[in-house]
């Protein structure tokens, strides 16, 4: 059986990770229309509210698990088009939080902005 795979392809060889990429992998990977738009301007978390092109917000905690999702419509309504985006989202965790134990270190939720 062996002898029947090695007279199939005589000069086929596998690549290791020592061997360099080939080029189609490169064209691929710069020619990615994706990796422009995620490297662009600073991250969400940072933003004002004026400043993000997305029309529903999410903000989850990962301590608990719960997501919190808001119109950027009602967002700027309610905490106006100046506020940062991280005040706002740790402000929805906190309003429904139930991770409280009165110990200001571990108390609230721990936001990550999507």
């Amino acid at each position: 059986m062996a002898s029947a795979v090695d007279r199939e392809a005589p000069n086929a060889r596998q690549t290791g990770p020592a061997d360099p990429m080939p080029a189609e992998y490169w064209d691929a990977v710069l020619k990615d229309a994706g990796a422009d738009a995620r490297q662009a301007g600073p991250p969400i978390q940072s933003r004002r509210l004026s400043e993000i092109d997305q029309h529903v917000l999410r903000v989850s905690c990962s301590r608990c698990g719960r997501i919190v999702e808001i119109q950027k419509a009602d967002a700027c309504r309610l905490y106006g088009p100046d506020a940062g985006w991280k005040d706002v989202g740790q402000r929805l965790l906190d309003a429904t939080c139930r991770q409280r134990t009165g110990r200001y270190e571990e108390d609230g939720c721990w936001p990550q902005f999507v």
